[in-house]
């Protein structure tokens, strides 16, 4: 009855002629299976030509023709159990549990390797968090501030309704940019922080360096954009998965973020400088905000990042680096994005290990480095 509802009309009887039938892939509840005995003939002592409609889920009955009186006899009834379900199985990383769920966590490249897939298909597609490396904050020695660092880029899956953890809002639902895995070794590449820019000899800073991408299947997130020394105009390194800030000395645009672009989007912009006088750089981008924009009271702070229960409980990653101050024109370091961010100031501020946070500015020295990244990913296993 896979196909649909089925009357079966039953032979003629003679004593202990036997009969079975049995749900095949229970689904005798949506498709009914009739059972109409031969002209003239009773099932189980009922009228003559009586059928008999079955209708339960899995049901499996044996009949065995006894006389005329009785007709054909329910002698065995029973309901089809189901093979035992198989469960995805897989190895890599850390691991936890959260519920009826696993938790592989990469802090460091590995391999996610499934040995097992599940016979509920849709329990195969398993969601996911995917970090970059922060780039490295700007480094200072001309008197104005340095950029901070953009966050690595932020990319999340979710393998809803299966699992429903509390997902960042950059979070995209299967089937948007799923993961569907089968028995099979996957890489995991996860991106190192960008180095933080050095202060340069008598003139402006150096840049600091991008972060690095982290890897799983097709998902990429791409390192955050670098940090621009003190009145270094320099944008090569700037965009990424957050953008860097801008760094002092006039009026610059912040750098771009979501680069090169997904959807939902791995990261923001980073913060503008403000006006030359007052030498103030941008904050770095982070995945849930634009880096600040600075302006003659201060450097502007790291953009936010978001939060995401992906590992049991709420996490905040991928902030940006604060701009850098510059102390001869009196102007205030931004401070670190929520999310591993790096704060701007004249001390060497990094991006936090594992959050993708951008690095710092710095105003009289080397730039914070980025946060190196994070791969988890997390999977239905009972």
């Amino acid at each position: 009855t896979t196909s649909g509802a089925i009357t079966m009309t039953m032979p003629s009887g003679s004593a202990g002629a036997i009969v079975s039938i049995q749900d095949y892939n229970k689904t005798f509840d949506s498709n009914n299976f009739t059972i109409n005995p031969a002209s003239g003939e009773k099932l189980n002592g009922g009228v003559a030509n009586g059928p008999l409609v079955i209708a339960t889920e899995g049901q499996g009955l044996t009949f065995v023709y006894v006389d005329s009186t009785v007709g054909w006899k329910t002698v065995h009834e029973n309901e089809f159990t189901a093979v035992g379900a198989l469960n995805l199985i897989a190895t890599g990383g850390t691991i936890t549990e959260c519920g009826d769920f696993k938790i592989h966590t990469f802090t460091g490249p590995g391999t996610f390797t499934v040995s097992q897939v599940a016979n509920v298909a849709a329990e195969n597609t398993v969601g996911y968090m995917v970090v970059a490396g922060g780039g490295g904050g700007g480094g200072g020695s001309a008197p104005d501030g340095s950029s901070g660092g953009g966050a690595g880029g932020f990319r999340e899956g979710r393998n809803a309704p299966i699992d429903n953890f509390t997902a960042s809002p950059l979070v995209a639902n299967a089937p948007t940019n799923a993961i569907t895995v089968t028995a099979q070794a996957y890489p995991i590449t996860v991106g190192g922080g960008g180095a933080g820019g050095s202060p340069g000899t008598g003139g402006p800073g150096n840049n600091g360096a991008v972060g690095s991408n982290s890897v799983f299947s097709t998902i990429t997130s791409t390192g955050g954009g670098a940090g621009h020394g003190q009145n270094n105009a320099n944008s090569t390194p700037g965009n990424g998965g957050s953008g860097a800030g801008a760094s002092g000395g006039s009026c610059r645009s912040g750098q771009t973020g979501n680069s090169p672009p997904t959807t939902p989007s791995q990261g923001s912009n980073g913060g503008g400088s403000g006006p030359g006088s007052g030498g103030s750089a941008g904050g770095g981008g982070g995945a849930g905000a634009v880096g600040g924009t600075g302006d003659p009271g201060g450097s502007g702070a790291g953009g936010a990042g978001v939060a995401s229960s992906i590992t049991g409980s709420p996490v905040t990653r991928a902030g940006g680096g604060g701009g850098g101050g510059a102390p001869p024109r009196g102007t205030p370091a931004g401070g670190a994005g929520p999310g591993g961010g790096g704060a701007g100031a004249s001390s060497t501020n990094p991006g936090t290990t594992n959050t993708g946070g951008g690095g710092g500015g710095r105003d009289g020295g080397a730039g914070g480095n980025g946060g190196s990244g994070i791969v988890v990913i997390r999977y239905k296993f009972q």
